[in-house]
């Protein structure tokens, strides 16, 4: 069955062009096209262009449609060109004429539309939810291990003192960040587009405000030609905000793959989230964490798969468009795997608390000894020769007993105040 059926039928090769997998993607997105159906159902009674009966029977069969999806037992048959075809198939199976009725004042294009804005809007918010679950675990990791310190690297070269607060609570901070961006994607898609039909909006006297509210949308998106012209627009804004997570969590991972090393020793976890080697009995390889690197930089690319399909598209549809589908929806699957195993895993770190006992180590101190020469009366430059001349020579003796005190350094973590700056940002 195809919504735009006129009785011939066309090639086989071109159906299977064309729809591609788009039935396996519409499995994902169908509660959403009910949602939207039952909405527009409802609509349709308001305004008179249906009796009340047939809204009443249209929204209890899609009821019925929504259970068997939450139970796994919808399908989208061949025979189906995707999950619009199927429904209204049913629809019209169990109520005849009324069935037909659902597609009223509506398009294939604003359907799809409307049901990946409402899919975006719930993935967004469960990556948010899931954001704000590692930051919690973060900040705790930071004050539990707030005193234990650890080199700084600039150029992988040993620089200064930090400290496992800085590290895990750096973390924690960049999170609000890449929530700023979600917020941004979650306005983008916040906006109806149901009523905007193939792009030009349609003759029926229906009341798009209605399926606005019905829908919990923030907003319409009023010009019809600009929700078409929104399609792939929404996705990409996802898409740069949940790249902007995975560029955090691919940083995270690739100091957690460093560090887990034999060569720094700063951290270790158990060994059921490690994996071993064909050959080497000793090897505890850290799988999951260069799996979320790796699946983490495949995300940062989404943005530009994105962009590169939309941006010389002509206002109007295109069947370009039905490509974004296959782009986003694996990458927020893949997002929120990341997260989840990020939070699985990291909660079971285990520090290292003697990592500057190692000699090696007391260049690390050389700043802050020369920062005590400058708060004795020496100037910085007289301090700096001073200090080089002795590592030099071989006889540079490190102040280890430091003292950080500004707001951020690694003696004031300002944990409650990168708290209070999530708090804020989440609720956006």
């Amino acid at each position: 069955m195809k919504l735009w059926d006129k009785g011939f039928s066309t090639d086989k090769k071109i159906d299977h062009f064309t729809v591609g997998n788009d039935r396996e993607l519409d499995l994902v997105l169908a509660k959403y096209d009910v949602m939207a159906s039952k909405a527009h159902a409802k609509m349709l009674g308001h305004v008179g262009l249906i009796t009340a009966e047939e809204a009443k029977g249209l929204t209890r069969e899609l009821d019925i449609i929504d259970e068997a999806i939450k139970a796994g037992d919808f399908t989208i048959e061949e025979e189906f060109e995707d999950m619009h075809s199927k429904i209204e198939y049913l629809l019209i199976q169990k109520l005849g004429d009324t069935g037909k009725k659902i597609h009223t004042a509506r398009s294939r294009n604003d359907q799809v539309l409307v049901a990946m804005q409402l899919y975006l809007k719930d993935e967004l918010a469960e990556v948010k939810s899931l954001v704000k679950t590692l930051f919690d675990l973060l900040l705790e990791l930071a004050e539990k291990h707030r005193k234990v310190l650890l080199p700084g690297y600039t150029h992988l070269q040993i620089a200064m003192p930090s400290s496992f607060g800085l590290w895990f609570s750096a973390f924690a901070e960049s999170l609000v960040d890449d929530v700023h961006f979600l917020n941004a994607a979650f306005k983008a898609a916040d906006q109806n587009p149901l009523g905007s039909a193939a792009g030009y909006g349609s003759s029926f006297p229906i009341d798009r405000t209605f399926t606005t509210e019905e829908m919990n949308f923030e907003t319409l998106k009023y010009n019809v030609v600009a929700a078409q012209m929104g399609r792939g627009k929404a996705e990409r804004a996802t898409a740069f905000g949940i790249s902007s997570v995975a560029s955090t969590l691919s940083k995270l991972a690739m100091d957690i793959c460093l560090y887990m090393s034999q060569n720094f020793n700063f951290i270790s976890f158990p060994n059921e989230l490690t994996t071993g080697s064909s050959i080497m009995p000793h090897k505890k390889n850290p799988d999951v964490f260069e799996l979320i690197r790796a699946k983490c930089n495949k995300i940062q690319a989404v943005p530009n798969q994105l962009t590169v399909i939309i941006n010389n598209l002509p206002s109007g549809y295109h069947r370009d468009l039905q490509l974004v589908k296959e782009i986003i929806v694996p990458a927020l699957q893949d997002m929120k795997a990341c997260l989840e195993m990020m939070h699985f895993s990291l909660k079971e770190v285990q520090v290292n608390a003697e990592i500057l006992d190692d000699p090696k180590y007391d260049y690390l101190f050389s700043v802050d000894t020369l920062n005590e020469l400058v708060k004795n009366g020496m100037p910085f430059r007289d301090a700096y020769k001073k200090m080089g001349a002795e590592i030099e020579a071989g006889t540079f003796q490190p102040k280890r007993d430091i003292e950080h005190t500004h707001d951020g350094s690694l003696g004031n973590l300002c944990l409650q105040e990168i708290r209070a700056k999530m708090e804020k940002a989440i609720i956006l």
